[in-house]
């Protein structure tokens, strides 16, 4: 069983280089000084848009040069308080990047308004008589896609300030959740206590000591019940910040002004939501073949991370490492050294779980001059290097993008970000898959497959239901407590689960407290399932050889925001308008139910 070290005992290669982003807190310090005392010189502009192309480059330079020093600000903050949640210089500097951030949003908040008011027709001129121009066409198209929806620029200054205060409702649940929680220990089969914390806690979900996993599950949520009415009140909080910003833009409801700020079709989100739903019994298959093949009478939440044999597969750093990079050989040469460099010399990822460290995994964005990061705690095992494969993916798009594109591009859209990662676990699994034919190590990758199928096409989706509801219910000026939220959420897990799984209402029900990121990111739960259901599309193309195929998925990872995101997606030779690759992805979770099915019932 894990046992999280203190953050002083970790070795240094198993650790982020963040010395590459800044020398020290105090060097930190003094570029957040710079980039404030530079703020004014974004003022300079203002009101003068419309002098000319010149003039306008000019600006839109100086903002991307700013935005530039901001990105590395918050990369380097997030990295200080990521890896030690209680550490308060890391939390003080996190407070710092925001509100800089939220100074300039701000300060450029009178961009977007003046643009309005020189006018397509002319802002169109200048875009076809000046071939500087041609890089800004994509922004003015989806300005005046937006133009209904843009306030004075009084308006969207208020709201460039208001930036940092709603963000503060997400860094509450962040911190209770990361730094505050201490969890009540698990306790194994031999009645031993088993350290619990936001960084073990799916190491012992994936443990066969069944005790240990429940005692873990129980006390996990349990601590999030405990805190329920505060988390309750701060996430409420958060969805009515939604439903005022969708006022404000004059939108019919959060999920349309969501969806059209990203150039989302509102079907999309219906569309997946439909299929779901009608794939249910698909789910339902599968927690009755997990229940034969653990042998248990009755299965339980905290069984569906359990092993499904007692053979283990210890899989190093370095040889994850190396199994990814196998699988992503189609990608060509280039590609798998930018990553494995990354990975073994350039100290992307900070690996080792380690006590304060926060739940999950993530890859930032790309500070100006070096490159992504990943913050995961890897345990030596199949998921751990199936969830480094995932950052990975979401590393090289960010590697690519930020290469190719001005920072006004650079950021991918949010329905397309899930896409690069599901791709790489998606390959990776292809290639064991095929290259290893034991039984027992077939039955360990299908295992992966379907975490992470259960993640993205089964927690995501329900978590998207919830997520409407709730919505709709501040919408129409109806009051969310902690009990009803918590009544929504586990009658929509009874529904998934259909009575092939012990339904544990309170601690089920508070699910949606765990998820201290997503869902303060508005509606960004379906799009995990868009994600994978695009990368098993791209994955396919790839595998089958089709002409160009890699090179289109490199061209996508490039592309970051310079198009529509369904422009983007067809540089990857795919329709994501269509609801085909998603009926597919739920295709591709059938053969590996029935696949799982058949090697465990052997």
């Amino acid at each position: 069983m894990p046992t999280a070290l203190p953050r002083s005992k970790v070795k240094k290669e198993q650790t982020w280089n963040s010395e590459s982003v800044f020398s020290s807190p105090a060097a930190f310090d003094k570029e957040v000084k710079s980039l404030l005392d530079h703020l004014p010189t974004v003022k300079k502009f203002q009101g003068r848009l419309g002098e000319g192309p010149d003039t306008l480059i000019k600006a839109f330079e100086l903002m991307d040069k700013l935005s530039q020093r901001a990105a590395k600000i918050q990369v380097y903050a997030t990295m200080s308080s990521a890896v030690d949640t209680a550490d308060q210089t890391g939390a003080a500097m996190s407070g710092k990047a925001m509100s800089a951030l939220s100074q300039l949003g701000a300060a450029a908040s009178f961009v977007d308004p003046e643009l309005l008011a020189i006018g397509e027709v002319k802002l169109r001129r200048w875009i076809k008589t000046d071939k500087r121009m041609k890089m800004y066409e994509h922004y003015v198209n989806d300005l005046f896609r937006k133009q209904a929806h843009v306030r004075s620029a009084e308006v969207e200054e208020v709201l460039g300030m208001a930036r940092d205060s709603f963000m503060t409702v997400r860094t509450t649940a962040h911190l209770l959740a990361n730094a505050d929680f201490k969890f009540t220990p698990a306790v194994n089969s031999k009645g031993k206590k088993v350290d619990l914390t936001q960084s073990t806690l799916d190491a012992i979900l994936n443990e066969s000591d069944r005790p240990a996993r429940q005692s873990a599950w129980e006390n996990y949520n349990d601590k999030y019940l405990e805190f329920k009415n505060t988390l309750a009140s701060n996430l409420t909080a958060s969805i009515k910040q939604n439903v005022f910003n969708m006022r404000v833009r004059r939108f019919k409801s959060s999920l349309e002004s969501t969806l059209f700020n990203g150039d989302v079709p509102v079907e999309m989100f219906h569309n997946l939501i439909n299929i779901f739903k009608k794939n249910l019994p698909l789910w339902h298959k599968y927690w009755q073949i997990r229940r034969k093949a653990l042998g248990v009478k009755t299965l339980h939440p905290y069984d569906v991370w359990a092993p499904l044999t007692t053979r283990t597969h210890k899989v190093p750093f370095q040889k994850a490492v190396d199994w990814i990079s196998d699988g992503l050989e189609p990608m060509g040469k280039e590609y798998v050294d930018i990553m494995r460099k990354g990975c073994l010399k350039e100290r992307w990822v900070d690996w080792s779980p380690n006590a304060g460290k926060r739940q999950g995994a993530f890859s930032t964005r790309v500070p100006a001059g070096t490159h992504p990061f990943i913050l995961m705690s890897y345990t030596d095992d199949i998921g751990s290097m199936s969830t480094l494969s995932h950052e990975l993916g979401h590393s090289m798009h960010a590697y690519y993008s930020s290469r190719a594109q001005p920072m006004m591009y650079y950021l991918y859209p949010s329905i397309i970000a899930e896409t690069a990662s599901n791709f790489h676990q998606a390959m990776t699994r292809a290639h064991l898959l095929k290259t290893n034919t034991d039984k027992y190590f077939q039955i360990a990758l299908l295992e992966e497959a379907m975490d992470n199928f259960h993640r993205y096409f089964f927690i995501m989706p329900t978590l998207a239901r919830f997520e409407l509801e709730t919505h709709q219910r501040i919408e129409k000026g109806q009051p969310l407590t902690a009990d009803t939220m918590i009544e929504i959420m586990a009658d929509l897990f009874s529904e998934g689960y259909g009575g092939y799984m012990n339904l544990d209402r309170q601690r089920v029900g508070i699910t949606w407290a765990t998820f201290t990121t997503h869902l303060y990111i508005d509606y960004y739960t379906f799009q995990y399932a868009i994600g994978i259901s695009a990368a098993n599309a791209i994955a396919k193309r790839i595998l089958d050889g089709v002409p160009g195929a890699a090179q289109n998925h490199i061209n996508f990872l490039k592309a970051g925001s310079s198009m529509s995101p369904m422009e983007v997606y067809k540089v990857a030779g795919i329709d994501m308008t269509s609801t085909q690759p998603i009926n597919d992805a739920f295709a591709v979770l059938n053969e590996y139910v029935d696949r799982l099915g058949v090697l465990t019932g052997k």
